[in-house]
């Protein structure tokens, strides 16, 4: 489309000043005027009530009607897209992320925390999997692809998996075919499923958080709920756990877990699977447990849902307390973006009044640096935790 063909969007007069602090959302209500009505997902200028430019972005129907990718009136083309993803790759790289052996899995692109607002990007290995969270991102996908190969030529498959809002477009190879992934984290062996998985294959946002329960796991017994693909097993594994308990609702989810235990090599008899309901479970067992992870799935996606997933938060928090051994470890999570840290912190301080135990924190945990938050998009901060110890 050439630039005198984009849609422009005027802003209400006042309504330019978080945009101006590169906050990089225009909201339906902020909006004046438009010049010609854009689809959803196509590109649109913003500017402010004197006709000054802004930002250029997707157009998307909802709450959120600009998503901005450029605060400059450039051209975007192959070369914006291979600068910004040159310099998402350079970060990685400079974090030692990519290491053979060792590091193969990581964050290429973190939406709004890499300037790419609706766009995620995970490499396992010589893959790259594209997840579009918008229309917008989703009509990009084959010049994103393009980039990628001027980039990081030596990634040989990219997945196009549109997230679940999207489902009804459709997932496909724009490079190579369907193969089985193994790629690495601190030396772990992970079968990746990116086709069937949840997210693009994996919960990458827990690395650093998996390595600390390693360090702390030796000769522990660990219960690890909503175990997914059994990241934090395996690292407690690798740490020297006495015995680790994988638990899921998903069947699925526990053949993943099984997979990697055994294509890692560890001793079967020191891992069992579990297919329960985490916080009927943990109401059971006696309290032997020393270490108890408790990492849930989004309980609020909107923050409509937040009063409800605060007492779901409460309620499995509460449980896992009255339940481990004194001295115990409880490593408890929220990835809840509409949950923010003091909100989670008081649901954990309230179990912990109802559990009538005292608890102490001694780490409090976050997403990893690839997976960074713009100073300008606090909202980015979505990944929170805390590591427990209950007297």
């Amino acid at each position: 489309m050439k630039q005198e063909d984009i849609p422009v969007i005027q802003l209400k007069p006042g309504k330019e000043s978080s945009l101006r602090r590169s906050h990089p959302w225009v909201f339906s209500g902020a909006i004046a005027s438009v010049n010609q009505m854009p689809q959803p997902g196509q590109w649109v200028k913003v500017v402010d009530a004197q006709g000054r430019f802004l930002g250029a972005g997707h157009y998307h129907e909802g709450s959120i009607a600009v998503r901005i990718l450029s605060f400059k009136d450039v051209e975007i083309d192959i070369d914006f897209w291979i600068d910004r993803l040159s310099r998402s790759w350079n970060s990685r790289q400079a974090l030692h992320l990519n290491e053979e052996g060792k590091n193969t899995i990581f964050r290429w692109v973190h939406g709004e925390g890499d300037g790419l607002p609706g766009l995620i990007m995970d490499v396992y290995d010589q893959t790259v999997v594209i997840q579009p969270h918008t229309l917008g991102m989703y009509n990009e996908a084959a010049i994103i692809a393009e980039a990628i190969g001027k980039v990081a030529p030596q990634i040989q498959t990219i997945y196009l998996k549109p997230s679940e809002k999207q489902m009804e477009a459709q997932a496909q190879y724009l490079k190579g075919s369907p193969s089985n992934a193994i790629a690495f984290e601190h030396g772990l062996k992970y079968n990746i499923d990116w086709e069937r998985g949840q997210k693009t294959g994996f919960f990458i946002d827990q690395r650093e958080n998996r390595r600390l329960l390693g360090e702390l796991s030796k000769d522990k017994k660990v219960l690890n709920t909503f175990c997914y693909s059994g990241g934090f097993s395996l690292t407690a594994l690798q740490g020297g756990a006495a015995h680790v308990d994988s638990l899921d609702s998903s069947q699925h989810a526990l053949d993943l877990t099984l997979q990697n235990v055994t294509l890692n090599g560890f001793d079967e008899s020191k891992h069992a699977v579990i297919k329960a309901d985490a916080v009927e479970y943990i109401k059971t067992v006696g309290s032997d447990y020393d270490i108890i992870v408790l990492d849930p799935p989004a309980f609020a996606k909107h923050l409509s849902a937040k009063h409800k997933a605060v007492q779901g938060y409460r309620k499995i928090n509460e449980a896992a307390i009255r339940k481990i051994k004194s001295g115990g470890l409880i490593f408890t999570f929220s990835c809840s973006q509409a949950v923010d840290k003091d909100t989670f912190k008081g649901a954990i301080v309230a179990a912990a009044i109802d559990a009538g135990r005292q608890v102490k924190i001694l780490h409090q945990l976050h997403q990893p640096a690839d997976h960074p938050i713009s100073l300008f998009h606090p909202e980015g901060e979505y990944l929170k935790g805390l590591v427990l110890e209950v007297i």
